[in-house]
């Protein structure tokens, strides 16, 4: 049921909007107050009935619309111990939570709902459970406020037509105030509240016959959803409105619609008659040994929706595109192996013995020797050499074509699953947002007035939030500063050591703690920024969830990047370049500058991204396992305690809705999103450095996809179902994160690979790159001599003097020449791959067109004598001139197309053309 009819469309809007007889308003829809539709609230529904209207009837029992049990929970928990003294304040807030909680409750009664209270209890507390359902007619009226799309039944008086069960014109004795094409499982779309109407327009879809399965357990939970969102509990100028409000503010302790049964398969089988969904998902979907099946994303979506479905969609594509990065990385990897043993420069300096004696690496540090970090040269050596040019050159065009299909793919199953143009047409204002805005103003698309917040004052508290972020960042940078310190002081004193093993990798210690340090400095600041952006983003006022998520997403994101990312930029980019020369270090604080460890910054790099990368995994993988298990453990023995100590049984008198409480609270997609985008980031942006990351990748993610399936399936509550057209904001963090990983690789490459030193040596000094360990390493100043008495050596391009030599300028100009070349060679052929591979595969463009076509030619020919027919590309928009304005008006806009059968053959389609 669907509604998108322009002001002037009396048809559609004043049959809900004036009062009719009783008896329209007990065979259709609930009775709104006069002026309803102007209120001060948008769609609020504390005055929609009053308690004994029509739908408090429709709750008896014996009702002809007797609604199910239970279609939402909510839950509330007291403390019932005796003799336990409370303060004025905390018996204060109490009674206010309680006076809220009757409040709101009665305007669920109001507006139309059936309330019920069951409650378990003993000597010390007690658990309140209020079970909701709705009747029909507010599931009729709230179908119609929210757009569901439902199959209409077939007309008796049209011939039936092979590839479609709905008919073709408005039904016979109808007014012309039919609004179009509906949705993939439905043709037209007959207004449900035209004035003139003397029969419930519900009787026209299918199914309607039958009240209790016409709507599906997810319509319901969006309809039931929709009015817990906007039912006050008190001034809503305050905002004191909402069950989100409620649960932050503890009045209850959860709220949820319920799963369709239990997950666990009964002892007969999968050949058990009559398996819910929810075992269905369990047992094909959400086990360990399906990790080598598809998903089944329709059952998916039919029951979380579309929304955590694309979500699935999104790893399970991602996951299959890291299999030829992860062979080709692991490749690369094995060709290093190869050359461990077998490279000249490498072997020189393992063989080097005392030939090379180095400078102290800080004031107090001794002299030490080049051949003593052989081991830590030859494991640099596994991620340095020349394949790693050729990987990043495949991880850049692996980027530009995972996202290229992947928009294919979201095509598909946004054609597919009938939400094409969620976001455009079809989205309404967030309940918060509508209970908040302060004025109403015309939606241009819909026709309709809807809340409103002025661009802007938008704009401002965007702005006065981005500061915020930005001081985020600088909290951020502060703690990177400490880390570098950290690893400064650490490497003066481990070096001072004894023990000459600890004195040798005094540096390696040094990076591998700051690591350690650095990732728990992330875990910490992760958590405390994620709660600043929710408060502001809500206060930024954003019209559509869409666009909340959205916003909230950039702000985390772009804080996220900078904790999780600025440790291995600082190491790839900047450590080791402004150190100096021996004489004349340069110092941060009165601390020597960081140098790159023994072997180069790369493995120090690599090193970094593993211990990031990797530990992250492990700690997020090892806290939705065992976190879960935990928590639902204890969830279990406290209820059922309580129930036990009250007298019943545990296992044979267990409600639905008491073991759906025992399960942990769904908390969304966002954690899921982020965890995985961040990885991406390190597979693509520090691909160079480390060829192994998307092999990492790909073994966290099998399993991340059936634990997460078992999270939403067996382990959490039942989430509302969300419809979504694709993955959001995400996709474009992805392009940008596709962008930086190019010109990262390329500054890698050029900086701190010995790629370019060793294609100089051999192209200018010897190709056999004999001598090239003694080319890179320039002689301490006379003065530094003289002052200790001895002579070393220290990695750079310098004269004797300390300056910069020929070499180094030489090299620096072959440097920024490859960044220039390798990013133009990418982006050229991404953007060639980009125009090849089309965004809508062929299929669906011609399913498009099809559409199109038969709705112009349906409406052609259904064309009434005064009616004007108005089309466009994809939307059909029908203007009918009914000879006075106030009786017709503007009838329809936006509305969608039939979907048309993949399997339709040309004889089915002539006859839907004639039709």
């Amino acid at each position: 049921m669907t509604s998108e009819a322009s002001p002037g469309s009396r048809c559609a809007r004043s049959g809900m909007l004036r009062r009719r007889t009783q008896e329209e308003d007990s065979a259709a829809l609930i009775d709104m107050a006069p002026g309803a539709g102007k209120g001060d609230s948008y769609g609020s529904t504390a005055n929609t009935l009053e308690p004994g209207g029509h739908q408090a009837a429709a709750c008896r029992v014996g009702s002809p619309a007797k609604p199910r049990i239970a279609d939402f929970v909510l839950v509330w928990e007291e403390d019932l111990k005796p003799g336990q003294q409370q303060d004025n304040t905390t018996r204060d807030k109490t009674d206010m939570h309680g006076d809220w909680r009757e409040t709101f409750l009665d305007n669920l009664r109001a507006a139309g709902l059936c309330v019920d209270q069951r409650d378990v209890q003993d000597a010390d507390s007690a658990v309140h459970y209020v079970l909701l359902s709705a009747p029909w007619a507010v599931l009729c009226y709230y179908a119609e406020e929210l757009r569901l799309k439902l199959p209409l039944q077939e007309s008796e008086e049209q011939p039936r037509i092979p590839s479609r069960n709905c008919p073709t014109r408005p039904p016979t004795g109808r007014p012309a105030c039919w609004s179009g094409w509906a949705s993939p499982t439905s043709c037209w779309r007959t207004c449900l509240t035209c004035p003139r109407s003397t029969t419930p327009a519900s009787s026209k879809f299918l199914g309607s016959d039958n009240q209790d399965t016409f709507f599906s357990n997810t319509q319901r939970h969006q309809i039931l959803f929709e009015i817990l969102a906007k039912t006050p509990y008190g001034l809503e100028k305050k905002g004191l409105f909402g069950i989100d409000q409620l649960l932050s503010e503890g009045v209850f302790s959860a709220a949820f619609p319920l799963h369709d049964g239990p997950f666990m398969t009964p002892p007969e089988g999968l050949q058990a008659p009559g398996l819910n969904q929810r075992q269905v998902l369990s047992q094909h979907w959400a086990r360990w040994r399906k990790w080598n099946k598809y998903q089944p994303l329709d059952h998916v979506r039919r029951y979380f929706g579309e929304k955590v479905a694309l979500y699935f969609a999104w790893l399970g594509f991602y996951t299959g595109w890291l299999l030829p990065a992860a062979a080709v990385g692991t490749l690369v990897f094995l060709v290093g192996c190869s050359m461990l043993f077998s490279d000249t420069p490498t072997q020189e300096l393992c063989s080097s013995a005392d030939s090379f004696e180095m400078c102290p690496l800080c004031p107090d540090c001794p002299f030490w020797l080049l051949s003593s970090i052989c081991a830590l040269v030859q494991a640099g050596r596994l991620f340095d050499h020349g394949g790693t040019v050729f990987f990043s050159l495949f991880m850049a065009l692996w980027a530009v074509l995972f996202l290229e299909y992947w928009k294919r793919k979201s095509a598909t199953l946004a054609y597919r699953w009938g939400c094409s143009d969620y976001e455009d047409v079809e989205e309404r204002p967030r309940p918060q947002f509508a209970a908040s805005a302060p004025t109403m103003a015309l939606n241009p698309i819909t026709g309709e007035d809807e809340p409103y917040f002025p661009e802007r004052s938008r704009l401002h508290r965007v702005l006065a939030g981005s500061v915020v972020v930005v001081m985020m960042v600088a909290v951020v940078v502060m703690f990177l500063v400490s880390i570098i310190l950290y690893r400064a002081i650490m490497a003066i004193l481990v070096s001072k050591s004894d023990n000459t093993v600890l004195a040798a990798w005094a540096s390696r210690i040094a990076s591998l703690t700051g690591s350690v340090v650095n990732l728990i400095f992330i875990l910490i600041l992760s958590k405390i920024y994620v709660a600043l952006a929710h408060v502001l983003t809500r206060w930024e006022m954003h019209r559509t969830q869409t666009k909340f998520e959205d916003a909230f997403t950039l702000k985390v994101f772009i804080f996220q990047f900078v904790n999780f990312y600025s440790s291995p930029i600082y190491i790839a980019f900047f450590k080791g370049r402004f150190v100096g020369y021996p004489g004349n270090y340069h110092t941060l604080f009165g601390i020597r500058n960081e140098e790159c460890a023994a072997g180069g910054c790369l493995i120090e790099l690599a090193q970094e991204l593993l211990v990031i990368m990797v530990g992250k995994q492990i700690i997020n993988n090892v806290q939705e396992i065992l976190v879960p298990k935990l928590k639902g453990w204890w969830q279990k023995v406290r209820l059922r305690s309580r129930k036990r100590q009250a007298g019943a049984a545990v296992a044979a008198g267990r409600a639905p809705w008491e073991a759906d409480y025992e399960l942990l609270p769904c908390e969304g997609l966002f954690d899921e999103y982020l965890e995985m985008v961040l990885q991406f980031g390190f597979v693509t942006i520090f691909v160079a450095a480390c060829p192994l990351a998307p092999l990492f990748a790909l073994l966290n993610n099998w399993v991340e996809i059936r634990l997460d399936a078992r999270k939403f399936v067996s382990e959490s509550r039942r989430p509302v179902a969300e419809r979504a057209q694709d993955i959001g904001i995400w996709f474009h963090i992805l392009a940008g994160l596709k962008h930086l990983a190019v010109i990262s690789n390329a500054f890698l490459l050029a900086f701190s690979s010995d790629f370019l030193p060793r294609a100089y040596y051999q192209w200018s000094r010897a190709r056999d790159l004999r001598g090239f360990v003694n080319f890179t390493l320039a002689r301490a100043p006379p003065a530094f001599a003289a002052a200790h008495n001895r002579t070393c050596r220290y990695q750079a391009f310098r004269d004797d003097d300390g300056q910069y030599s020929r070499t180094y300028w030489n090299l620096l100009a072959i440097r920024l020449a490859f960044v220039i070349v390798f990013e133009h060679v990418v982006f050229s052929i991404g953007r060639v791959l980009d125009l090849l591979v089309p965004d809508i595969p062929e299929s669906v463009e011609i399913k498009v067109k099809r559409e199109y076509y038969l709705a112009k030619q349906a409406l052609a020919e259904n064309e009434a004598p005064q009616c004007i027919v108005v089309y466009s590309p994809l939307w059909v928009l029908l203007v009918v001139a009914c000879g006075t304005l106030p009786q017709c008006g503007l009838m329809s806009s936006a509305m969608s197309a039939p979907r048309i059968r993949t399997n339709e053959t040309p004889g089915r389609m002539q006859r839907s053309a004639r039709t």
